[in-house]
């Protein structure tokens, strides 16, 4: 194996020094994201400010968690953007008339209607890392957050949670989606990591539960979009398959993200009785695989596309940075759980990807979407607009799979 591609191998030391100095341009590409107020302008291209557009909650949250990491990983500066997103979410992103969170802020300054669970559960990872990273702020944050997410969003009798509100907290949106479920499930993992509050991982169960029967009985592709009554709604945005948040049919991304986080819960709850967890580790490689098998190469070029129909046809050819990221992750936690050789063979194929097509090498961080033919577009994520997802991508194939990544970082926990 040549010393090129010896980068792009599992459990190398060369692999471990790219990701690193992937992860360090990432956390310098970040450096301007704060507003005044603390909450996060949107990154363009280069990472310059876009000003114009709107500062939004969970993007403020996602910030706060990735430099939360950048602290326990000692780059210069983070602290200080930790405690800005921090101060964001405590100030001006927050709603003291009403309790929790805005959707957002307006460029000038105007309040983006609605309360999204999905911001919400980001609030509280955000708030969980910066606990863990001295973030002054961030405990009363924490308890604030969850406080209000039990009240508002949590639904104890289902095992769910809701997905929108008003703003006023008064009127419940009949929808209901698993994109925010998933967000919560990763935000009451890292909770009961941080806080020793068990009651949240016993909630990422039941969450997985239902997500897990949901799965089986469609051939693995997870519905994404229900009625009031959690009835799967199949159909749903048809004619606006790109959706930004809500597309139509399967998101193989989705699948990938929820297999990680399946395996994260259940060898922390079945620490010690290999057998429950080895049965929820065999739902995490159902999904991946049939993600994978749908959704990598499937169109000719490499990548992975956004979404596909309930056959696994592809249905929006284009490629989201964030889907490659989870690949990253997911890929590396199973081949260390199971010890599968294939699961480190796509790891391999994945970091030549990430090298070869969605690192911008001149500008800085990941191209957010490139279309089938792995060109850049714009249409559902222009610009580069956080962190998260990359940042995750270049810690989690190294560290404790039974942890949530902020306090593995910080513990030292790798695999």
């Amino acid at each position: 194996m040549s010393e090129t591609n010896q980068k792009y191998l599992l459990g190398t030391k060369e692999n471990e020094a790219f990701l690193k100095e992937v992860r360090e341009g990432l956390f310098q590409f970040g450096h301007r994201f704060p507003s005044p107020g603390g909450s996060s302008y949107y990154l363009g291209d280069d990472g310059t400010p876009w000003k114009d557009r709107s500062r939004e909650t969970w993007i403020t949250s996602r910030m706060a968690h990735v430099y939360s990491l950048g602290c326990f990983l000692g780059h210069e500066g983070s602290a200080d953007l930790a405690a800005a997103a921090i101060r964001g979410l405590r100030g001006e992103l927050h709603d003291t008339a009403n309790g929790g969170w805005y959707a957002g802020l307006t460029a000038d300054g105007g309040i983006l209607p609605n309360k999204q669970c999905y911001a919400h559960a980001f609030v509280i990872l955000a708030a969980s890392s910066g606990v863990l990273a001295g973030v002054p702020g961030a405990d009363e944050l924490l308890k604030d957050a969850l406080a209000l997410y039990d009240l508002r969003f949590w639904n104890e009798e289902e095992g769910l949670s809701c997905d929108t509100w008003n703003t006023e907290f008064t009127v419940l949106d009949d929808y209901r989606g698993l994109n925010a479920n998933m967000h919560t499930v990763e935000a009451f993992l890292a909770a009961a990591d941080v806080t020793g509050d068990e009651k949240y991982r016993v909630r990422a169960g039941r969450i997985i539960d239902h997500v897990t029967g949901w799965a089986s009985d469609n051939h693995w592709r997870i519905p994404e979009h229900f009625t009031k009554a959690w009835v799967p709604d199949l159909e749903c945005n048809k004619d606006r398959p790109d959706d930004q948040f809500k597309p139509y049919g399967a998101t193989p991304g989705h699948g990938i993200e929820w297999a990680r986080l399946i395996a994260q819960w259940a060898l922390s709850t079945y620490a010690d009785d290999p057998e429950a967890a080895g049965k929820y580790i065999a739902v995490s490689e159902n999904l991946y695989c049939r993600a994978i098998e749908d959704a990598w190469n499937a169109d000719g070029a490499p990548g992975i596309v956004y979404t596909t129909d309930w056959n696994g046809k592809p249905v929006v050819h284009d490629r989201m940075h964030w889907t490659l990221a989870e690949a990253i992750n997911t890929s590396a936690v199973l081949f260390h759980t199971t010890g599968k050789q294939q699961y480190a063979d796509n790891y391999a194929e994945f970091m030549r990807y990430l090298d070869e097509k969605v690192l911008d090498h001149v500008h800085g961080s990941w191209f957010h979407q490139l279309d089938r033919n792995n060109n850049l577009i714009g249409t559902v994520w222009p610009g580069k607009s956080d962190l998260y997802h990359a940042v995750q991508a270049t810690l989690i194939p190294f560290y404790a799979a039974n942890l949530s990544i902020a306090p593995a970082v910080r513990g030292g926990k790798k695999c």
